[in-house]
């Protein structure tokens, strides 16, 4: 089947969002015969998605398999622009050099490059990122916002607050944000967010946001089993990873759309209170040195401020953070 006509169909049965579309509806939209259109139908069914289809009505989708092709993503998502171009690799090294790759080549904003497996996955300061196949969400997504390159790592904080509330909306259960990037559950890191930039001094080009999130895995490799968790250890339920990446995307687009025409503000309440170490005795590990004291909160810049134990107000812009007991 082309993949244009899949799109087609793909978009049509999203927008109908569960009921059904007549055949000739379908043909007319394809551009194709109502024979013609069956035959793509049974191409779907191939696929593993499930079809209804009933006389006089038509068909719908009944449910799609869990697989992160641009085909599952599309049918429930309801975005204006993020995940409007789907890149889906089977594997890849990596989806944020992917992305990069793109963004250089001027693919549109919203573009979002997905893999089912990371052979050279990586998080913040080069470190690797378990990724193995069929379990996680790899993804990267890109943004062209008209900003200075100062306003960028608030797009980490963005995504965070995304994340969280996609979680919750798919699983019933609420994550911790551990500034500035990890997301945690029952103090286990459940996703990771990595946000680079391609800018000039005054003007950012591209944000790549790159998010690696533990959804399917049922257990990990013994260096990581203190450290990591997944959403189906959590809830003891295998997790729609299509339905998550959907709601995610909606989340990122709805709060970078407030961002732009409101600001940061409401977006600072809601990380404040996701977050696990406001308020907090933390430990703050920066490049240039270790500072112990109480998280206060993040700056409208999304700096944490940190009150160490002799009244000092530290201004922290990267660092590895730990709560301590």
């Amino acid at each position: 089947m082309q993949s244009s006509v899949k799109h087609k169909l793909l978009e049509a049965f999203s927008e109908a969002d569960g009921e059904f579309v007549s055949g000739q509806a379908l043909a007319e939209i394809v551009g194709c015969s109502r024979t013609a259109v069956w035959k793509h139908i049974e191409s779907l069914r191939s696929e593993g998605f499930e079809l209804e289809a009933v006389r006089k009505k038509g068909y719908r989708i009944i449910a799609a398999p869990d697989k992160v092709t641009e085909n599952e993503i599309m049918i429930g998502l309801h975005t204006e622009r993020l995940g409007k171009r789907i890149v889906f690799k089977d594997s890849t090294d990596s989806t944020q050099k992917e992305a990069h790759r793109l963004a250089q080549e001027d693919f549109k904003e919203g573009t979002v490059v997905i893999a089912e497996e990371q052979t050279a996955g990586r998080g913040r300061m080069t470190r690797t990122w378990h990724s193995p196949k069929y379990t996680g969400i790899w993804m990267s997504v890109i943004l062209k916002p008209q900003l200075p390159p100062y306003k960028a790592p608030q797009f980490t904080l963005i995504t965070a607050v995304a994340i969280v509330e996609a979680i919750i909306e798919v699983t019933g259960m609420t994550p911790e944000i551990k500034w500035p990037n990890d997301i945690l559950m029952n103090g286990k890191k459940i996703t990771g967010i990595l946000t680079e930039l391609q800018a000039d001094a005054d003007q950012i080009h591209s944000i790549i946001i790159g998010i690696g999130m533990n959804v399917n895995q049922p257990e990990f490799p013994e260096e990581l089993k203190d450290i990591a968790t997944s959403l189906a250890i959590e809830t003891g339920n295998k997790v729609s990873r299509a339905r998550l990446i959907q709601e995610l995307l909606k989340n990122i687009e709805r709060y970078y759309d407030i961002y732009i025409e409101e600001g940061f503000s409401e977006i600072k309440k809601r990380w404040e209170t996701y977050a696990i170490s406001i308020g907090k005795q933390i430990t703050a590990r920066t490049v240039q040195a270790t500072i112990e004291g109480k998280a206060l909160g993040i700056t409208e810049e999304g700096v944490l401020k940190l009150l160490d134990k002799e009244g000092t107000i530290h201004d922290i812009y990267s660092a590895d953070i730990e709560v301590n007991n």
